[in-house]
């Protein structure tokens, strides 16, 4: 087959592709369906890629607990002490950790069209259950059910959106909605406490009533809206499929059609340095995720704002916060400097949670808060795509990631539990700049810096020896294993 049918644009092409031409990289892989734009030229080949991608976009990509807390939640539990409502908030991490490394391989088992669907509807139920508790043990039950759900939500949602797409190409526009979520929870939280006393239930319990029963229509409609693999998808022409599979054989991704799960799959990821450094570095951003809207009531209270417009000064940095996740996305996908995008955007953090220890002023500090969401929500989304980007293979991948967003999650129950002292909170915003430090920025360097290094031994052909002796078929298993196979930085 001519390599050179699939030449695009110089900054659409892979780091691998590049390397095909320059003799660096072998050719593209075995099982290649028959190419159906063969005859055309590059420009009419780029144009339908282009209308490919947007009809994946309109296909497959179709608020919280602190603003509840704005809104009484506490006092109406029996005045709920600050231990239990901090024990609350630690249980959902617990069940969410526990039960997530297993997920994204059910995922699979079951099929996206069947588990996501059934996932967004169990977990609207815990939310609707969150809004009719009477006590603590009724919160901690839900709360515990509730991040057993999660557990499979996004994790689920991530991985399989990261069957479909290139490495260069996933990142920006999913991960931005957890920014977003926040900030039109704080405008959807302040329309519904004007329901406060409506069916006996406060203003809190309706947060959680109406998010829980949406998301469950959401999710019925799912079995209908909902696809499976590339090489399965009925929404897509044989013409298409056959396109998405190239696409992503051409990126080195053999999740371009279905593995049989193997114990050797969880081998490969539990031995893999890349998925304890990808741990490490998640836990960096992900622990004063969680933290961010324990704190951000008590700034904004002290600024002298209540209730309803309390909820809507929580708006703001969630807003500024996803309009740079969705820059930063954009830049990490087109230039796949993902690395340097985490070291940069985690300064920002660090300086906005100076803020936060260094002035008595609110002011300064609502300030500060806005530099830490900045460092926090991009760093999310950039980190899970670089993750993903570099792990190769349907189970392998979904393994990683399930413990790497675990992981992570295991450090929300830090966050629940280092805000005390009121409203200084300085044990909670200098473990904040520790994380963000120590492991988002310095993990993220260390990890450029071995990438780096291992890219230039594969294209020094010093990792030839791994595929000695392999046919086609043995080689592409080894997943990003493959000598031809080069991490993005």
């Amino acid at each position: 087959m001519d390599s050179t049918s699939n030449v695009r644009p110089e900054s659409d092409r892979s780091e691998d592709e590049k390397g095909i031409e320059q003799g660096l990289v072998s050719v593209l892989p075995a099982n290649m369906p028959e190419d159906p734009d063969a005859h055309l030229s590059v420009e009419e080949r780029a144009a339908i890629d282009r209308r490919l991608l947007w009809k994946l976009d309109l296909t497959l990509i179709p608020w919280n607990i602190g603003n509840a807390k704005i809104d009484g939640l506490q006092k109406s539990l029996n005045k709920m002490s600050t231990g239990r409502y901090n024990a609350a908030l630690s249980i959902f991490f617990i069940s969410y950790s526990l039960f997530e490394p297993l997920t994204n391989v059910l995922l699979k088992k079951l099929r996206p069209s069947i588990f996501l669907p059934i996932i967004m509807i169990f977990w609207g139920l815990c939310m609707l259950s969150m809004g009719y508790v009477e006590n603590w043990s009724g919160l901690m039950a839900a709360r515990w059910f509730l991040g057993l759900a999660e557990a499979g939500l996004f994790p689920g949602v991530n991985y399989f959106l990261s069957c479909w797409y290139k490495r260069s190409e996933f990142g920006a526009i999913f991960f931005s909605a957890a920014a977003f979520s926040g900030s039109f929870g704080g405008l959807l939280a302040a329309a519904i406490e004007n329901l406060n006393g409506r069916a006996g239930r406060p203003g809190w319990a309706w947060i959680f009533i109406i998010e829980g029963a949406a998301t469950m229509g959401i999710g019925a409609l799912s079995f209908f809206l909902v696809h499976d693999f590339p090489d399965t998808a009925t929404f897509l022409t044989p013409e298409d499929r056959a396109r998405v599979i190239r696409r992503l054989k051409a990126d080195r991704q053999s999740s371009a059609e279905h593995e049989e799960f193997k114990m050797e799959y969880f081998w490969a990821a539990v031995k893999d340095y890349k998925m304890y450094l990808g741990m490490l570095i998640y836990m960096g951003a992900d622990m004063p995720l969680y933290a961010f809207s324990l704190f951000l009531p008590t700034i904004i209270s002290q600024m002298g704002y209540k209730t309803t417009q309390a909820q809507l000064m929580t708006v703001p940095p969630y807003a500024c916060a996803a309009v740079l996740t969705i820059a930063v996305g954009l830049i990490a996908d087109r230039t796949r400097q993902r690395g340097l995008c985490n070291i940069i955007v985690s300064l920002l953090g660090v300086i906005g949670f100076a803020m936060e220890l260094g002035s008595h002023s609110p002011h300064v500090k609502y300030a500060g808060t806005f530099l830490g969401a900045l460092g926090i929500y991009p760093s999310i989304a950039n980190t899970i795509s670089w993750v993903s980007n570099n792990t190769e293979g349907v189970y392998k991948r979904g393994i990683v990631l399930g413990f790497v967003i675990g992981w992570g999650n295991i450090n929300g129950i830090v966050s629940s539990n280092i805000f005390f002292a009121a409203p200084e909170y300085t044990v909670g915003h200098a473990t904040i700049m520790a994380y963000m430090i120590v492991f988002l920025f310095g993990g993220s360097i260390l990890y450029t810096i071995l990438l780096r290094r291992e890219n230039a031994a594969r294209l020094a052909r010093k990792r030839d020896h791994w595929v000695e002796g392999k046919n086609e078929e043995e080689t592409e298993k080894l997943g990003d294993k493959r000598p031809d196979f080069l991490y993005t930085i």
